[in-house]
């Protein structure tokens, strides 16, 4: 036997994480107030990086002179051509004090910064779910919520402290129980990982562990301490089957709703300014879209560096200057290339979301379409997880003038749930409608949905099924 040892050349397809790409999703994941702070750290440590404020007219957004609009404010001449004349000295007190007080009542940034509280997301969101005689009953429910997002009272207790009756109340819980944060309203621990599962299940199409259903609802205490071989001889399950549960929940799942959302749900507690990062306008039926932050602020290389970089070959410079201006000059263009990615990313994924959701921003929620990130990140050329970078803990501020989180667009369940409780509203009561028959419906109007998800919707929203509706 022989042994020949030869060379061979193999193509070999890799995708590679440059460090490049890595600092830039750093900054596009990153909330307002994070990236104010980091555009603070990066000021503070690089003096060839410089920030320009902005002085805009919040009215229309030109620049302005000190506290002069020239787009808005006529000057002191134009009666001459015909035009008003009003100047500032027309205005009754200080012209500059008033212009500035106009500025500030119709300055939409202005408006919408106030804090957005989990209440008022939770509240905004049940009020458009259900009908009016139960927002009481939601504002209640939302008011029994402890720090973790816990209901702290019994059905009964909420019902006797409304004057309505338990169906009520487990209906208001029903519509709570299907918004984000996933697990909200739960009475445990036990109870909100369980309701996130069967979130991730019914809805995320993620593969959930066998056996994750029957650890978490008896076995949870031993889990957390990891006594893996007890959990497993307990449910019949082998140790890596119990293994791969606990690394399912500790990855995926979180024991306190409000720990995912930014706001504070106690008015005890330390409430989050909130500042919309996109604003979308209706300008004579025309949505327009603006990332706020690029009315805020500009940053550039500091002057005098640009000029100290372009005399680099200078014999007059020594290396360790060269290599000082290089290396803080290189490092703020980068800076500021990520800043400006993480805008047209922004900027792209907002006009795909007034694309498809153009008719719920002009006229109200239960025009919002099904829509997940992963569509949104195909009809830009983008992956899903980009697309989730981009709008974690991100606000937009929609033509109403509502501030809501980017994740409301994609809450897929809350216009279908209104069209599934809009089409049995309007059914022939001696022939109700199927939850097949809903379902075939929802797909003429272009929304794919499973009968047991129409099913699992209507029970949310404590709908009977088709033979119990019969008349």
């Amino acid at each position: 036997m022989s042994i020949e040892m030869r060379q061979q050349l193999q193509a070999v397809m890799q995708v590679k994480v440059t460090p490049k790409q890595i600092a830039a999703n750093y900054i596009l994941q990153m909330s307002s107030v994070e990236l104010q702070e980091a555009i603070a750290e990066e000021l503070e440590e690089n003096p060839a990086l410089e920030m320009q404020e902005l002085s805009a007219c919040p009215i229309c957004g030109s620049p302005v002179s000190g506290n002069y609009c020239t787009e808005c404010m006529p000057s002191k001449n134009q009666g001459e051509d015909g035009a008003s004349g009003v100047s500032t000295d027309d205005l009754p007190g200080d012209g500059a004090t008033r212009l500035r007080e106009e500025a500030d009542e119709f300055d939409p940034i202005a408006r919408a910064e106030a804090d957005f509280t989990l209440e008022d997301h939770l509240t905004w969101n049940l009020h458009a779910l259900l009908p009016t005689r139960l927002h009481p009953v939601a504002d209640h429910v939302i008011g029994a919520l402890d720090s973790n997002g816990f209901l702290t009272e019994t059905d009964e207790e909420i019902a006797a402290g409304t004057g309505l009756e338990v169906a009520d109340v487990e209906q208001v819980l029903a519509a709570m129980q299907g918004l984000e944060p996933i697990g909200i309203g739960s009475r445990s621990i036990t109870e909100s990982l369980l309701a996130q599962i069967d979130y991730l299940a019914t809805e995320g199409g993620a593969e959930i562990p066998v056996h994750a259903v029957e650890v978490v609802k008896e076995h949870l205490a031993d889990l957390g301490e990891r006594r893996f071989r007890e959990v497993a001889a307990a449910v019949g399950a082998t140790q890596r089957e119990v293994v791969a549960v606990w690394e399912f929940v500790k990855g995926n799942l979180n024991p306190y709703p409000t720990a995912a959302f930014t706001a504070a749900i106690s008015g005890d507690s330390a409430r989050t300014l909130i500042r919309p990062d996109v604003l979308i306008r209706d300008i004579d039926g025309e949505l327009t879209v603006e990332v706020v932050e690029s009315r805020r602020f500009s940053l550039q290389v500091a002057p005098i560096y640009s000029s100290l970089s372009s005399t680099l070959r200078s014999a007059d410079t020594t290396e360790d200057e060269k290599q000082h201006v290089r290396q803080y000059v290189g490092r703020a263009k980068f800076f500021i290339d990520n800043i400006n990615r993480r805008r047209a990313t922004i900027q792209r994924i907002a006009e795909a979301l007034v694309d498809r959701q153009h008719d719920y921003l002009l006229h109200g929620v239960q025009h919002l379409v099904q829509l997940t990130r992963a569509e949104v990140g195909e009809l830009i050329g983008m992956h899903e997880s980009t697309v989730s970078r981009a709008t974690a803990e991100k606000y937009v501020m929609i033509p109403s003038g509502e501030v809501v989180p980017f994740s409301h667009f994609f809450t897929a369940s809350l216009g279908v749930k209104d069209q599934i409780k809009r089409m049995i509203e309007a059914e022939d009561v001696g022939h109700p409608l199927s939850d097949q028959e809903i379902a075939d419906a929802l797909a003429g109007d272009g929304i794919a949905l499973a009968r047991r998800t129409v099913a699992k919707y209507r029970d949310e929203l404590q709908i009977l099924p088709a033979r119990l509706r019969h008349r």
